[in-house]
């Protein structure tokens, strides 16, 4: 399925194009395929692992701080619904992705029709990074607005998990949200929060697969 929903954004991406590139199976896969293809693109992404294989199989990488805009970008993301809203929760590098977003004409999520929702359902943490210094005030304010707040820490690192700036990452789990346009408001508006994992306003479209079908959902 992954390779299948790959082939599919194989279709979208044209010669001259700059395009984005999360992380994950599928943009992998996606990755080959445009290096087969000999596709005249250039690649931002934030992912270090992506990264890895564009130069692993000779695509133009550009640093994302050197570009302003972007054609097309393709992403995974966790959950998604039918309004476009989405949460990328798993990674960490959601503030590097929504820089990405932000900058594409269309910035198009990947997945498998399981992550796909009438509305989010917040199985998955809106995880956040946050400013060291305002870790006990942003847990305070996240549990006003009814979340339960854990540190994300990895067996492999003594102490909590760090993004790629060096911030702490933060899981805030949240359950019946009824109006989820007002819980990224608020989460915005919380001082410390650099960025969370829970993207409103900003995918265009999902190609969403299984077994036997491909469906876009714009």
């Amino acid at each position: 399925m992954k390779r299948k929903c790959a082939l599919e954004a194989l279709k979208y991406i044209q010669d001259g194009m700059i395009i984005g590139l999360g992380g994950g199976s599928t943009v992998a896969y996606l990755v080959e395929y445009l290096s087969q293809e000999k596709k005249d693109i250039q690649v931002v992404t934030p992912s270090y692992q992506t990264a890895q294989l564009c130069l692993q199989y000779q695509l133009p990488l550009l640093p994302t701080w050197s570009v302003d805009n972007i054609d097309i970008a393709f992403d995974g993301c966790d959950e998604v619904d039918l309004n476009l809203n989405a949460l990328k929760s798993g990674g960490a590098i959601h503030t590097k992705e929504k820089i990405i977003a932000a900058m594409a004409k269309q910035y198009v999520l990947l997945v498998d029709e399981s992550k796909v929702y009438e509305t989010l359902p917040f199985h998955h943490s809106v995880t956040l990074e946050i400013i060291p210094e305002s870790m006990s005030i942003v847990k305070k304010q996240i549990e006003q607005l009814g979340g339960k707040v854990h540190m994300r820490s990895s067996k492999a690192k003594d102490g909590f998990t760090m993004s790629d700036h060096g911030n702490f990452i933060m899981d805030a789990s949240f359950q019946h949200v009824k109006d989820i346009k007002k819980l990224n408001n608020d989460l915005n508006n919380i001082v410390g929060i650099v960025e969370t994992s829970l993207f409103v306003g900003l995918v265009t479209s999902v190609i969403s697969v299984d077994d036997a079908h491909v469906r876009v959902i714009k």
